[in-house]
């Protein structure tokens, strides 16, 4: 692809590194960014420097917050005594679009992946068990996609929590096997929360 331009090459690079935006694609958004008023720009750059440069992790459970405890967390109406184990804030944002959980969250940033070297270390699951072990958490919801990496994530957070009395249950597979949980409709990822099953039953079938 030729530039008549540095400048507009450099944008178009920029922009292709976003996922699922390939180089054509980055033009055309480019091009549209130069059509539109000076300010519109401005207020996109600047929106994205200060996300980028004050953003925060929620102390107790990572998910993206303007505050070190984040609005769910710091909710006194809601039910500290559930947590859901979700891969990544996108699954946050689904399962509360359902209106059907009103427990806390914990984020763990990703799932296990040998493939993609993706370690148990590398994920938020050590502050998970001291949450549970602090005695606050009644039970622990897997809200985990239906893949393999995410059924290996699961089990090994149960087998880290081996002698605690919480209660451990994992959503219903009304979610197909090998979709990822952001992907599922509003209704059906309610449903699955509402009959969430115990987790040694998950296993064992």
């Amino acid at each position: 692809m030729e530039f008549s331009s540095k400048l507009l090459e450099k944008a178009v690079a920029e922009m292709s590194h976003l996922p699922g935006i390939g180089k054509r694609t980055a033009l055309r958004l480019v091009l549209h960014l130069l059509r539109q008023p000076k300010q519109q720009t401005e207020s996109l750059s600047e929106a994205l420097l200060n996300l980028r440069q004050t953003i925060k992790f929620c102390e107790q459970c990572h998910n993206i917050s303007d505050t070190s405890i984040c609005d769910i967390c710091s909710n006194g109406f809601r039910d500290g005594s559930q947590v859901c184990v979700v891969e990544d804030i996108r699954d946050v944002m689904a399962i509360e679009n359902t209106g059907t959980f009103k427990g806390l969250y914990h984020v763990l940033g990703g799932k296990i992946s040998p493939i993609d070297g993706v370690g148990p270390q590398d994920l938020k699951i050590e502050s998970l068990v001291n949450r549970v072990n602090s005695g606050a958490v009644k039970e622990l919801i897997f809200a985990l996609s239906s893949t393999i990496e995410g059924d290996t994530t699961n089990f090994y957070i149960f087998r880290q929590l081996n002698g605690s009395e919480v209660k451990v249950s994992t959503i219903a597979r009304g979610i197909a096997v090998g979709d990822e949980l952001e992907y599922a409709d509003e209704i059906t990822l309610g449903r699955s929360i509402q009959n969430r099953i115990p987790f040694e039953s998950a296993i064992k079938s």
